[in-house]
């Protein structure tokens, strides 16, 4: 398509036109300063965040740190008895007509016979020693397996990671009390191996 019409022009304006009464364009500089420290000391766990789900949807691997917005774990022995305490559990998370496993996240690492419940971050901090859990935040971090492992080999997830719940700790702790489900890993070997279970 082509224009053959000539545009229409914009007047000229006259030479000697009074533009005396028209004050001239001014800019102001703004002095406003931002602080370094005014600025959200979360924002690099936002951005890490959003890579870390990327690789998630990328069937990645990938190590996440504890904590911040993110979450904290309980680790405890697997088995008949922490497998028992998952199904009561999934029973006090269920509600309407969700899929049965509505526990919270949970990931089996069967080399080691453990089970990671990701529960709200801060737990850690207002955890008290558990004879059959020990529960982890910051600064230690943990290699999350793909969203599509749900099945052996290598560590899995027992119940899906949902962007709805966390496991509520009060409610595990309870349950660890009455199915017992084996002593806990001790701390310091944990925070050795976390970051490596995937």
């Amino acid at each position: 398509m082509s224009l053959t019409g000539q545009l229409p022009r914009r007047p000229l304006t006259a030479a000697d036109r009074n533009t005396s009464h028209i004050a001239p364009a001014g800019f102001t500089q703004n002095s406003e300063a931002i602080d370094p420290r005014s600025i959200a000391s979360d924002m690099g766990d936002l951005t890490a965040r959003v890579r870390a789900l990327m690789a998630l949807q990328q069937q990645q691997v990938f190590q996440l740190p504890l904590g911040g917005h993110f979450f904290d774990i309980v680790i405890t022995a697997s088995g008949p008895q922490a497998y028992a305490a998952m199904a009561v559990m999934d029973g006090i998370q269920h509600t309407g007509d969700e899929r049965a496993d509505a526990c919270g996240p949970v990931i089996e690492d069967p080399q080691r016979s453990w089970l990671i419940w990701l529960v709200p971050p801060g737990t850690s901090e207002q955890w008290a020693p558990h004879r059959y859990a020990t529960c982890l935040g910051r600064p230690h971090h943990i290699a999350l397996p793909a969203m599509t492992a749900v099945e052996p080999p290598g560590p899995y997830w027992r119940r899906p990671c949902r962007g709805d719940r966390l496991v509520p700790p009060t409610a595990l702790r309870q349950l660890l009390d009455q199915f017992q489900p084996g002593p806990a890993p001790h701390e310091e070997l944990l925070g050795s191996v976390l970051s490596t279970i995937s």
